[in-house]
């Protein structure tokens, strides 16, 4: 009897019987006498067909890209939930008019009003607002009663300090080290280097507004250092 051969490459088969169902795998491991006598012991007849399965097809593969894309959208959203505020946290504070200035806050985080500001505060007082980039900076009234056109950045430039005004000294005297500033800002003894930074105070629909100066420091005739 000529012997069958089988190659790799040959599809699937599955083979039934009268007692189940068997793979042409499971068939090669039988003996041939043994099948050929069982054969024509009980006349069991065996068919056999051919299935096939494409390479390119895996079962579920929907599903598995379904909870993919579920899986996704499930770590998406809290992700970007964090991110957002933490890339506003390197945004500077929101700024209020035209030229990228900043509105005035008094200490309660409230708009200052130039007009309800004046009612409040005489002349000569220089009382802190919060500024630009959110650093507390002096807000002038001269002595006609009038808002000065510049605000006073309270950071020490010696080692950062918040330097308060002296009513009765006339200036501003850095608690931490001792350097002195006139009532202008400027610098009239160390240890700290530079005067301190100013910022135009503008009036914006009735709201202070600190705008950043880039033009010539008035007190010392130099570009400004901060700038």
């Amino acid at each position: 009897m000529a012997a069958s051969t089988l190659s790799p490459s040959t599809t699937s088969q599955l083979c039934s019987s009268k007692n189940g169902l068997f793979s042409s795998s499971q068939a090669l491991m039988v003996k041939p006498a043994r099948t050929q006598l069982a054969r024509k012991e009980t006349g069991v007849k065996i068919t056999c067909q051919a299935t096939s399965i494409p390479a390119d097809r895996v079962p579920d593969m929907g599903k598995r890209e379904l909870m993919n894309l579920l899986l996704l959208g499930a770590l998406s959203l809290p992700t970007a939930g964090m991110l957002v505020p933490y890339a506003s946290f390197f945004v500077p504070p929101g700024t209020g008019g035209a030229g990228g200035g900043t509105i005035a806050k008094d200490a309660l985080g409230n708009d200052v009003i130039a007009s309800d500001w004046l009612k409040s505060h005489g002349p000569g007082d220089r009382t802190l607002t919060q500024g630009l980039k959110g650093d507390p900076t002096y807000l002038v009234v001269e002595s006609d009663r009038s808002l000065a056109t510049y605000g006073i950045n309270a950071v020490c430039t010696h080692l950062g300090c918040v330097v308060p005004w002296n009513a009765a000294e006339n200036k501003f005297i850095c608690p931490c080290h001792g350097s002195q500033y006139n009532y202008q800002g400027k610098v009239v003894r160390g240890p700290a280097p530079l005067s301190l930074a100013l910022a135009h105070a503008d009036i914006d629909d009735g709201k202070v507004l600190f705008v950043p100066w880039v033009e010539t420091d008035f007190r010392t005739g130099e570009n400004p250092w901060w700038a």
